[in-house]
């Protein structure tokens, strides 16, 4: 036991010999890696800069853009009343363009030829018409019809009439119109969302006995929550920005407003820039909320 003993230490010791012997093999081998320069991203950071500097300082120092017009008018009233007539026109419209698409993406993907048809065309002609054009139709739905009404159709019966220009305000309009245009986009991002659930979670919710619409409010959305939001993200963004467009049936927005008070003062410019201002303000904060949202999401 003893020799035995004596053996063991003596190949242990021999073992750390040879490892401090191939670490210092290692050592004086070891090649000098130099990493790779990348030339022309440096370039292009320099070139970046640069370009960027120039804008900034040929803006600020342009002698035809009054910067005193543009921070008088940035806390104005006015100003600040149509852009809380935007947030809440965008805000309104994503409420009923979300359930607009929901709907429609459900019947795009119903088995019946006659509901998805109707569905595809809806889409087809929401996505093909431009938004402004939408809007100056909404806007003027009076000089087509007199009356908003609910009757049994094609008979003289009516339960419920009232004028359409009394109904079709501006803001209404707006509403409208901007959620009509953003269903067709949104319903096809909900269909892809919706299709992207494998079909044995709809085979599984089907075996715990769960009915067509149970199966689509606790399982498939629910999962599809995580495709849909960078897409949701992106689209309340980009209405935010083409709720810029219903200026043209003076919707009461910010734009709306900024080209109001230009129009009294001639400094069409300024008043440009106040409103970018602002609206490059919103955007960001919305990026950053929805940055949290997708993070929170994606951990759960």
């Amino acid at each position: 036991m003893t020799e035995g003993t004596v053996v063991t230490e003596t190949g242990s010791t021999s073992g750390r010999v040879n490892l401090k012997t191939r670490s210092l093999l290692t050592r004086e081998n070891k090649l000098n890696v130099v990493p790779v320069r990348h030339w022309g991203r440096g370039v292009l950071a320099v070139v970046s800069v640069i370009v960027l500097i120039s804008v900034v300082l040929g803006l600020w120092t342009n002698p035809n853009i009054q910067w005193p017009i543009v921070g008088e008018f940035l806390f104005s009233p006015a100003i600040l009343k149509g852009l809380g007539t935007t947030l809440e026109i965008t805000a309104v419209s994503m409420v009923f363009a979300l359930v607009l698409a929901v709907v429609i993406a459900v019947m795009r993907i119903s088995p019946s030829r006659i509901v998805s048809g109707f569905a595809a065309g809806y889409v087809f002609i929401f996505r093909g018409v431009p938004l402004i054009v939408l809007l100056i139709f909404v806007g003027n739905l009076g000089l087509f019809f007199q009356n908003f009404a609910i009757g049994i159709p094609f008979t003289d019966i009516t339960f419920w009439s009232v004028p359409v220009k009394e109904v079709m305000t501006p803001f209404l309009a707006s509403v409208i119109g901007l959620s009509l245009a953003g269903s067709g986009y949104m319903a096809e991002i909900v269909r892809g969302g919706l299709l992207s659930i494998g079909r044995g979670q709809h085979e599984a919710a089907k075996a715990l006995g769960l009915n067509g619409a149970r199966t689509l409010r606790y399982v498939v959305l629910p999962q599809a929550l995580r495709v849909l939001l960078p897409p949701m993200g992106n689209e309340f963004i980009s209405m935010l920005k083409a709720s810029a467009i219903v200026s043209v049936i003076a919707g009461g927005d910010l734009l709306t407003v900024a080209l109001g008070i230009s129009g009294s003062n001639f400094r069409t410019i300024e008043l440009l820039i106040v409103a970018t201002i602002w609206y490059l303000l919103v955007i960001t904060v919305l990026t950053i909320v929805q940055y949290f949202i997708e993070k929170r999401t994606a951990e759960r």
